[in-house]
């Protein structure tokens, strides 16, 4: 697990660890600048004796973050020079204090765009406090440092890109490596920000978790190998130890929706698997999934007290059958239950069905609802421009309207529950973003379940494992001939880390 924080929580924490613990801002720096220094030496070796490096700096820190990197890379033989860009008037402490020491060393300065070479830039331009377009100067200056040949290197972040949702601020640095100091921004995950950040390599400076003073990121993102999170197997155990799915799914000529879910669910270790779905079905599903038992709409009912878990709507329909359905799950069972699909959309126009789901999730039952933009847009009323500005609220106040788990589906995945703590899933490729891909995940989040994951982690390992299979089938297929089906067929080597 790895934290992403947003500009708020690492000011929180960098002045924790400068007020509270007594750090000096000024070794944070030297730390900093030292971090970078060993990126670059690990990239030239020999070859930055014969570097000519820019740097790009501003006045604020990191500015001078820039500064400090400047004097350590002429001492390790580089030519420097420093392009200064904004109001010196505004330089703080810390910058000054750099200035003063860069003063002893052979480093050209000057604020004028030259029509130099160089073989390595650096942005140290604008930090993580962005808040407002960037036009003017600071603008000029990227757009001349971006038309630049040679290795891009932003510190932090790059400049211009939005440190929590990962938006272009009118312009912005586009970086061929990026490196994090303390931990990976939030914006540097997201699009399009992640597209500008280029190669993320982080590095610890000495703001550690004593830092947080009880106040954790919010944010977080996998990046364990998969076999490390999937629930342990007892050698003693039977089908039944590993956990009885319920999915009622797949409507007429629909039914490879309810194939997807119910062989996804076995591939993530579901022991056993019962599909609900239309007679005209059946032969067709027992042929694709011969493992799984079979049942129609008036085997619901009874099936509840066989589960342990139940998935809704992939390939179910609107129809007042569907409706009847999830009528049936939401009103007369407890069980850990995913809504997914066709299911959202029932929900989206029924009122009365969301202030049930919302009484259950108060009370303590897992439910989990995976809707893409459309079927969030659905659910809340709000615009997809909306939506997307600010993903990560809207899925907060789905999770807080509905007292549930949402996996809001986008190029990048959120997973937020209740209390505001969010998953960001960032495995997965281009290629997922096909029929069928959202009934796999779904079917995997279900495994999960029926092996006794709580529901949050059932939702966010199941994305990221989703992404992982993904990510293992495109070096096969790539990403224009995956299909959903593949993903599936990867999920098993994902498990056994054969990558």
């Amino acid at each position: 697990m790895e934290y992403l924080v947003t500009a708020r929580e690492m000011k929180q924490y960098d002045e924790a660890a400068i007020k509270g613990i007594g750090i000096p801002s000024m070794v944070l720096m030297e730390r900093a600048a030292l971090s970078v220094l060993e990126v670059i030496k690990s990239r030239r070796g020999d070859a930055i004796r014969n570097d000519k490096i820019l740097i790009l700096a501003g006045y604020g820190n990191n500015g001078g973050d820039g500064l400090a990197l400047a004097r350590l890379l002429c001492e390790a033989g580089a030519l420097v020079e420093v392009l200064l860009c904004g109001d010196i008037d505004k330089a703080s402490e810390e910058w000054k204090q750099q200035k003063q020491i860069l003063l002893n060393y052979p480093v050209k300065t000057g604020s004028i765009l030259t029509d130099g070479e160089y073989t390595v830039l650096i942005d140290a331009l604008l930090g993580i406090g962005l808040s407002r377009d960037i036009t003017g100067e600071y603008a000029k200056a990227i757009r001349w440092f971006n038309g630049k040949k040679g290795w891009k290197l932003a510190i932090d972040i790059p400049s211009g890109i939005h440190s929590d949702h990962g938006r272009i601020m009118g312009t912005a640095v586009k970086a061929d490596t990026t490196v994090a100091l303390a931990y990976v921004k939030c914006g540097l995950c997201c699009y399009p920000g992640y597209e500008y950040a280029g190669e993320i390599i982080v590095k610890d400076i000495g703001i550690g978790k004593c830092c947080f003073n009880g106040n954790e990121p919010e944010i977080f993102r996998y990046t364990e190998d998969a076999q490390e999170l999937l629930p342990k197997r007892s050698p003693a155990g039977n089908k039944g130890t590993f956990g009885k799915i319920l999915i009622a799914a797949g409507s007429l000529n629909m039914a490879g929706a309810a194939i997807l879910s119910a062989r996804s669910a076995y591939r993530t270790g579901a022991g056993m698997v019962k599909i609900i779905s239309s007679e005209h079905n059946r032969t067709i599903l027992q042929t694709a999934v011969p493992e799984a038992l079979f049942g129609t709409d008036d085997d619901l009912e009874d099936s509840l007290d066989w589960a342990d878990a139940c998935v809704i709507g992939p390939g179910l329909g609107v129809c007042e059958r569907a409706k009847n359905m999830l009528s049936t799950l939401l009103h007369q069972s407890g069980l850990p239950l995913v809504i997914d699909a066709d299911a959202l959309n029932i929900l989206a126009r029924d009122s009365g069905m969301q202030k049930q789901l919302a009484l259950q999730g108060e009370k303590g039952r897992e439910i989990i609802i995976t809707p893409h933009m459309g079927e969030l847009h659905r659910l809340t009323g709000k615009s997809m421009e909306q939506l997307k500005a600010d993903p990560v609220n809207a899925a907060r106040a789905m999770a807080a309207a509905l007292h549930c788990i949402v996996v809001s589906k986008d190029a990048r995945t959120l997973i937020c529950g209740e209390s505001g703590r969010i998953c960001m899933n960032t495995s997965g490729n281009s290629g997922m973003a096909t029929a069928g891909s959202g009934d796999v995940l779904t079917g995997m989040i279900g495994g999960l379940l029926v092996q006794g994951m709580e529901a949050f982690q059932a939702a966010g390992i199941g994305a990221y494992l989703h992404g992982l299979a993904g990510d293992e089938a495109i070096r096969i297929k790539g990403e224009h001939g995956l299909m959903a089906g593949d993903i599936i067929d990867f999920i098993g080597k994902t498990i056994r880390n054969e990558g």
